[in-house]
């Protein structure tokens, strides 16, 4: 098979080069089509996208402030815990001091009273010891004196010779 060259013939007129959209003929089309489409757009937006952003600016808006105004009254419960928490540890600090008070109150009482008893006892030993220290001092004295006057007597009768009586003795004696 032999190929025979094709040729072509053409009827339309050899066109300029260029970027189409810029072609001056086609201007007054390009016109028509953007205000057609401008308006299409406009309209959509308009219309339908408009209150979908509107509605959501919205309900974000209203979430926001709605979450505000929970953190606010979250801020206020806890202000107020805080305050019920302070109070009560105030509570229990004066509760806590007033009983420290009560008891130590009641263990200088108990401390006194113990001090006071054992005061006592030692006064009672002491006036004890010293009844039988006056005691024991009587009867030492006694018991010196009828030694100093058997003494005497032993020591008369050794040196003179002569026995005396006890009573001699103790009148020498000065007793």
């Amino acid at each position: 098979m032999a190929e025979t060259p094709a040729t072509h013939t053409t009827t339309e007129a050899p066109k300029s080069g260029g970027f189409p959209p810029f072609d001056q003929t086609t201007f007054p089309s390009q016109v028509f089509w953007l205000v057609i489409t401008f308006a299409f757009l406009f309209t959509v937006l308009w219309r339908v996208a408009g209150p979908r952003i509107n509605a959501a600016i919205t309900s974000r808006r209203g979430a926001i402030n709605g979450a505000i105004a929970e953190a606010g009254k979250a801020r206020a419960d806890a202000e107020a815990a805080q305050a019920r928490y302070e109070a009560a540890l105030a509570a229990a600090r004066t509760k806590a001091n007033a009983l420290a008070e009560e008891t130590r109150q009641k263990l200088n009482a108990e401390i006194a009273k113990a001090k006071t008893e054992a005061d006592a006892r030692a006064h009672d030993a002491m006036a004890a010891a010293d009844a039988r220290i006056a005691s024991t001092r009587e009867t030492a004295k006694a018991a010196v004196g009828t030694a100093a006057r058997d003494a005497a007597i032993a020591i008369v009768e050794r040196l003179t010779g002569d026995k005396i009586s006890a009573d001699e003795a103790a009148k020498a004696l000065g007793n």
